[in-house]
């Protein structure tokens, strides 16, 4: 079995690093007012990826925590994944010019799927699609209007066009710690060809063990936040267990 990769999540709002709940502005908890920082630690802490959303650009449609993204990508050599506001051509070259691995569209994914296939071509590996739902439709403009579209019908979309990944986010799991839609998000993976990676409430080592059971094969990993900051999840273990190095049942008995 491939090993899995776990992305530690930066969420940006206001310039610092906050966790929402239920992708709630009004409820964001700030763990860390330096994100390069916290980059960096990560990093030091042997995470192989980042995974980091414009909160403020998801909403307004446009970059607005450009200065914290390119400090963090200035403080780790980790290849990093930015998702928030990112919806045109000059956007995505804007930020891949500026060191970024991979960029992520949600919003244009629904309302300008063409962007999503000329992108893929023209940055190949370097497109992923963020799929939030709730209810099991799926969610737009920072989680503010949910369209008519499930999830697995618009990832279908977008199968040969090239797209690196999908993140699929369960929103009514956000930040509140209650374990990832396993059921949903091992559906849509099984669905499609494009690689799927988990995210929305991964709540312990009991998740990243699930990660590494057989049906779950298709998955390329899932992100963390709450439980990373909150100390829920001690990274070597559950690393140790995505790589192979330690047995599953380390990560649920310790």
């Amino acid at each position: 079995m491939k090993s899995k990769t776990l992305f530690p999540a930066i969420d940006l709002k206001d310039g610092q690093c906050v966790r929402l709940k239920l992708g709630d502005m009004e409820q964001a908890t700030i763990y860390n007012e330096d994100p390069a920082a916290q980059a960096k630690a990560f990093e030091d802490e042997g995470f192989g990826w980042l995974h980091v959303v414009d909160l403020n650009g998801a909403f307004k449609g446009e970059s607005v925590n450009g200065a914290a993204v390119e400090a963090i990508l200035a403080a780790t050599k980790n290849p990093v994944q930015l998702g928030g506001g990112i919806r045109t051509m000059a956007d995505i070259e804007g930020w891949l010019d500026k060191g970024l691995a991979r960029v992520i569209l949600g919003t244009a994914a629904v309302r300008d799927p063409d962007l999503v296939r000329q992108a893929c071509k023209a940055f190949p590996g370097k497109v992923a699609v963020g799929i939030d739902a709730k209810g099991g439709k799926v969610a737009v403009e920072g989680w503010a209007d949910t369209s008519e579209l499930g999830a697995i019908e618009l990832a279908k979309r977008f199968e040969g066009a090239g797209v690196a990944a999908i993140v699929f986010t369960d929103i009514d799991r956000d930040g509140v710690l209650t374990g990832i839609n396993w059921d949903a998000t091992i559906d849509l993976a099984d669905a499609v060809s494009i690689p799927v990676i988990a995210s929305g409430g991964l709540a312990s080592l009991a998740d990243v063990v699930r990660m590494v059971m057989p049906d779950a094969e298709r998955l390329e990993g899932a992100i963390s936040g709450r439980a990373l900051y909150d100390g829920r999840i001690d990274p070597q273990i559950a690393l140790g267990v995505l790589d192979g190095i330690l047995p599953p049942d380390e990560g649920l008995f310790t």
